[in-house]
């Protein structure tokens, strides 16, 4: 009887294994484990709640740099042409001035143009040409002014009635004229008794040498757009007689003038007689030491002649100022 249950007991015991097998089994037991009792959880009590802290962001340290660094080289800058860079330097020019030229007539009428001309014939008589087509006399011009400056037509003091064009120069209450014209001097070197330079007085040559045509430039004023005068010493001080500091200037020009033409004087008078002492020698020609005296005092009027100028320029400058 127990051995017809054997082998039922046997198939038994290997099935119950893979039944087992097919039944859920918990996380985290071992198959065949029993499974564990929910036990219930203790009570505890409520803590107050704590702001959590704040993160701190993790600091990276970089590693000691033991190795020597190349210089840091920075980049050049583009080259700039020597044109370009000296136009940079030098200050803006101011706007180009295209005002037309002024031409005005004895009739009070004033005429402009882009081009003025002073044309000259072999025959006939000089006139203006203004813009290539309208012509003018010079007979009914009273000034004009072209690329070359600013010209008056009018009337030498001293002279003849024949209207002369003077250049003006300078502009203010004493503005100064200047006309060159060509003349023959026979005194060596164009030398003057009235004074050497630019104020002498009756106007000076251009070049040296000895006698012949020179280029003579004689130069005139007038004040608060008066008469035309000569520019002299004499005539200046009577218009500036209202200026004390001019006046003053003014007399150092003339005392100026006065030793440059006892200078010219004396050295005159030591040349001619050393001359006709080397001639009048019982030993034939021999120079004279009078003809040596007498280039100290040729010399004098070269200094002094310059001072005679300045001081008769500042004394201009001084009145235009109105100081």
């Amino acid at each position: 009887m127990l051995l017809r249950f054997l082998p039922v007991l046997a198939l038994c015991g290997l099935a119950f294994p893979a039944l087992a097998q097919q039944t859920p089994r918990e996380l985290n037991t071992l198959p065949g484990a029993p499974a564990p009792v929910a036990q219930p959880a203790p009570t505890v009590a409520p803590q107050p709640a704590v702001a959590p802290a704040p993160a701190v962001a993790p600091v990276s340290v970089a590693p000691p740099d033991t190795a020597r660094r190349a210089p840091r080289t920075l980049a050049a800058p583009p080259a700039m042409p020597d044109s370009a860079r000296t136009q940079q330097r030098q200050p803006q020019l101011p706007p180009a001035n295209t005002t037309r030229y002024a031409v005005g007539l004895k009739s009070g009428q004033v005429l402009r143009g882009y081009d003025v001309e002073v044309k000259q014939p072999v025959f006939g008589r000089t006139f203006l040409l203004v813009d290539g087509q309208q012509r003018l006399d010079l007979t009914d011009v009273r000034y004009y002014e072209d690329e070359t400056g600013f010209y008056v037509r009018t009337t030498l003091p001293g002279r003849s009635k024949r209207e002369s064009t003077l250049r003006r120069d300078r502009v203010g209450r004493i503005s100064l004229y200047s006309i060159t014209s060509q003349q023959y001097m026979n005194n060596p070197g164009g030398f003057s008794p009235y004074g050497y330079g630019r104020y002498g007085g009756y106007g000076y040559p251009y070049g040296g040498g000895f006698g012949g045509y020179r280029t003579v430039r004689t130069e005139y004023f007038s004040k608060d757009n008066g008469p035309i005068e000569d520019l002299s010493v004499r005539n200046l001080q009577l218009a500036t007689i209202d200026n004390p500091g001019s006046q003053r200037l003014l007399a150092d020009a003339r005392r100026y003038q006065r030793i440059t033409t006892l200078s010219y004087v004396g050295a005159g008078a030591l040349l001619l007689a050393g001359t006709f002492s080397s001639l009048g020698g019982s030993t034939g020609f021999s120079v004279s030491p009078l003809m040596y005296a007498a280039i100290p005092l040729a010399i004098v009027p070269l200094v002094i002649g310059g001072k005679s100028q300045n001081s008769v320029k500042q004394a201009i400058l001084l009145y235009n100022r109105g100081q």
